[in-house]
């Protein structure tokens, strides 16, 4: 399994960005799948994530209507639209598959296995 993540990079306040996460070696499609967040000395934050194949999604309080995850099964590929973007969203943001299949998007860590090496995203003036 492996999950590459990219797009991060620095952008000012009120900008956007989107970010890819191209994933292989497991049934993409059977997976829930999420992004995470985490900044140096402190806990990894769930950001958002989506369900296998009917679309359903979670997001964090923090980002809701500001970001959009979404998927392309048949390209294996998962996005962050972030917009709106503000200083406190600065921090490695990883990309991560739920251990079990058909599961119901959430930010629970603990649930999560195969994690991508992680993309920067650093909001600033």
């Amino acid at each position: 399994v492996q999950l590459q993540a990219s797009g991060g990079g620095l952008v000012q306040p009120g900008g956007s960005l989107r970010l890819s996460c191209a994933a292989s070696g497991f049934t993409f499609d059977d997976y829930a799948i999420g992004w995470f967040r985490q900044v140096p000395g402190k806990e990894r934050e769930g950001v958002a994530c989506i369900a296998d194949t009917d679309g359903s999604t979670y997001y964090a309080d923090s980002v809701k209507g500001r970001f959009t995850i979404s998927r392309d099964n048949a390209k294996s590929t998962m996005y962050l639209q972030m917009t709106s973007l503000k200083p406190d969203d600065t921090a490695v943001y990883y990309c991560a598959i739920q251990r079990l299949p058909y599961g119901v998007p959430n930010n629970r860590y603990s649930e999560y296995d195969y994690w991508g090496q992680g993309t920067l995203v650093t909001v600033s003036s």
